[in-house]
């Protein structure tokens, strides 16, 4: 999970097909990250991916962050009015949680996080 730089809404309904995209282009270039399950609010991702123990957690979130951080600024003008050229549209840090025997439970989640929040959410996988 990791939010937007200054927790700015900018992940609308019509951004998050683009970041799915972008997520998904990235995840072909590293074949070994699948994204099981995925899904924004306004202001923050959550994904359950899995990722081998060959590939450090932080390596596949900074190259999730950054593609996805510049696709996104180069296909909607208000986000690259928002944050600087040299600036991402994320905020530094994530979190990150193994999964056990409660991947089903963790998927749920994932699904219906902020349901309650944000009535009009939207599932991106």
């Amino acid at each position: 999970m990791w939010g937007t730089k200054y927790r700015r809404k900018i992940l609308k309904s019509y951004v998050l097909p683009e970041l799915k995209k972008s997520l998904s282009e990235t995840c072909k270039k590293y074949p070994t990250l699948w994204i099981e399950s995925m899904n924004a609010n306004n202001d923050h991702v959550h994904i359950q991916i899995e990722i081998p123990p060959n590939i450090a957690v932080s390596d596949a979130v900074q190259k999730l962050k950054s593609a996805s951080s510049l696709a996104l600024r180069k296909k909607f003008r208000y986000i690259k009015d928002i944050y600087l050229e040299k600036d991402g549209i994320w905020s530094v840090g994530y979190f990150s949680s193994t999964i056990g025997l409660n991947e089903s439970q963790i998927k749920k989640y994932i699904e219906w996080q902020s349901k309650h929040d944000m009535p009009k959410r939207i599932k991106l996988f």
